[in-house]
């Protein structure tokens, strides 16, 4: 249920910039979703397909872009798959983990159609 918040605030980011491109359509919309972010795309997906009828967004693809989680050692500075992990630092069994990646939700990218490319499309 917390994907709707979240698809209305990426519809919000879309359409804002899609008025500033003086776009007429926005076809593609290709968001980064981190493994430890606990957004599911299948929802985010669901309410996108509701919340954006009636927009210069509606028929427009979301491209999830996964990220698995990595921790980094504060000991040893070694990088890892947080499924990798499990009693500590696979390089030297340190417990002082950091996440430095699969925490991230943002959209990466947008693509748009502005008027004079419908018509070269035509």
């Amino acid at each position: 249920m917390h994907e709707l918040p979240i698809t209305q605030h990426i519809l919000e980011i879309v359409l804002r910039h899609a008025q500033q491109a003086d776009a007429v359509r926005v076809t593609d919309i290709y968001l980064v979703i981190g493994q430890l972010s606990s957004y599911v795309d299948e929802s985010i997906q669901f309410y996108w397909d509701v919340l954006c009828r009636g927009t210069l967004a509606e028929g427009a693809q979301l491209h999830f872009e996964p990220v698995k989680a990595e921790v980094a050692c504060q000991t040893c500075g070694a990088r890892s798959p947080l499924a990798q992990i499990g009693q500590g630092c696979p390089q030297c069994g340190s417990l002082r983990l950091k996440v430095v990646a699969g925490e991230e939700f943002y959209v990466r990218a947008i693509r748009v159609l502005t008027a004079d490319e419908v018509q070269e499309e035509a």
